[in-house]
């Protein structure tokens, strides 16, 4: 059973009733599972939902942008902040939470395919900057805020760099998939970080 997406892109155009919405986006999801981002079309989205691709495009101007909207708000509400009280283990159970989300996942493949989109979808890049990429690494920033604050590593260090090196690897795994994304993995990483910060390994721009 479908459960209702909370949209996560501003409408565009006329209203539309919230039933429409909600068929339209729990139908995008559906055929992202049957069949992923590459060969979606707006056309199956339509007759799944019952609704003409005109309703579809008064609010969303490509498919990009819609998919984002279906896939966007699960993905976020699947990413809580850790507040462990120490900064190594808040690292690595925002990175396992991540890989848990990804690895091997409809949602992992919705990602990638969404990363894809962007490099050439410019109304998309522009929702995925403001709407993904902008909550996500101020939430990520607070982890880094708090260690520092704790005293565990200097106030000189830059938090969204710390922060590239835990989520730049991952990313580079998921996209590639050249190496597992494992746990051991997770972990390995997450030990290189601190240390490398234990150590005052400047971490600065």
């Amino acid at each position: 059973m479908n459960e209702e997406i909370i949209p996560a892109v501003r409408s565009r155009g006329r209203p539309r009733s919230d039933a429409s919405q909600l068929a339209i986006l729990n139908a995008t999801r559906d055929l992202l599972e049957e069949r992923g981002l590459v060969d979606l079309t707006i056309e199956e989205i339509a007759q799944r939902a019952g609704v003409g691709k005109a309703t579809i495009y008064r609010r969303w101007p490509s498919k990009g942008t819609l998919a984002f909207e279906a896939f966007a708000f699960q993905f976020l509400a699947r990413q809580p902040l850790p507040n462990t009280g120490n900064l190594r283990d808040d690292l690595l159970a925002a990175l396992l939470s991540w890989i848990r989300a990804v690895k091997g996942t409809v949602t992992g493949r919705t990602l990638v395919g969404l990363i894809a989109e962007v490099q050439r979808d410019p109304e998309l890049a522009e929702i995925w900057a403001e709407k993904f990429v902008k909550p996500v690494r101020a939430q990520q920033h607070l982890l880094i805020s708090r260690a520092v604050e704790r005293g565990e590593i200097a106030a000189t260090t830059d938090p969204y760099i710390a922060i590239d090196l835990l989520f730049g690897p991952a990313y580079h795994r998921l996209l590639q998939s050249h190496l597992a994304l494992s746990d051991r993995f997770a972990r390995n990483l997450v030990d290189t970080i601190i240390n490398g910060l234990a150590a005052g390994v400047p971490v600065v721009r």
